[in-house]
Order: C-alpha cells, then structure tokens, then sequence
C-alpha cells in the first residue's frame, strides 16, 4: 500500500508543478500578416554552446514566438511574449516558466530580451546580441 501511496503523492505533485508552469494569459494567434523568419542560432553561455534551428514570428503590435529546436522532435526552448507577459518552455526553461516579463528569473532574462532586439532588426539576415554572459547569434 505504501508503493501506491507514493506513486499517488508524486503525480499529484506533478500535476501541481505542471499548473504553476501553465499560462492562463491569452496570446495573440499568428495570423498571416505576421513577420515568419526561420534559420540558425548560435547560442552560448558559460557552460553550454548550442546551435539549432530557429523559427521567431512576431506581429506589427509587439507579439512574439520563438522556438529553438535541436532536429524535428527535440525543441530546446519555446518562447511567447507579448509586451507585458511570456510563457516559456523547454529544456532550457528547466521545465518552464511563465507571469510578467520584469518577474522573470534570471536566467531567462536573456531570452526574453531577444524579442526587442529582433523587433529592431526585422530585415537583416544575420543579428547577434549579447548579455551578461549570453551570446545570441542568428543567421536568417
């Protein structure tokens, strides 16, 4: 009896973790007006060094998804932001993490920039940004 008890703790610690992580914001749906710019991200921090594949979209009203992928099937990060919330996830986000863009924890902080940094350059093909001890490099 006590194997079930334990099995029944964890998944209702799971499905309370997954809640905490879960955004009820509503984002904005892509539509086709939306700028779609896909290619490479060269990501590096202190101790990982990553390239992937990159998809961002984002509206003329400030929307804004981005995701990092490794191959089909393996997305390293997922990121949608809007000017005042994001909701993030991966295995990057350490299982994920979503509320307020100015409560976001620390090492988030860079990615959640990149939405400003890419807005500013909507026509280049190639946009490098670094912060604190992130560099962000995309070819389009």
């Amino acid at each position: 009896m006590s194997i079930l008890r334990a099995i029944v703790i964890a998944l209702a610690v799971a499905e309370l973790t997954s809640c905490a992580t879960t955004s009820r914001h509503q984002f904005a749906e892509p539509t086709p007006d939306w700028q779609v710019r896909s290619g490479q991200l060269l990501y590096r921090a202190p101790k990982i060094t990553l390239i992937g594949d990159v998809l961002v979209r984002s509206s003329q009203t400030g929307d804004f998804e981005l995701t990092f992928s490794k191959g089909p099937g393996v997305t390293l990060l997922m990121i949608r932001q809007d000017a005042s919330f994001a909701e993030v996830k991966g295995v990057l986000a350490q299982g994920g993490w979503s509320g307020p863009v100015e409560q976001a924890p620390q090492q988030l902080r860079g990615w959640l920039e990149l939405r400003d940094k890419l807005s500013r350059s909507p026509d280049r093909h190639s946009v490098q940004y670094a912060t604190g001890s992130e560099t962000f490099q995309f070819r389009f």
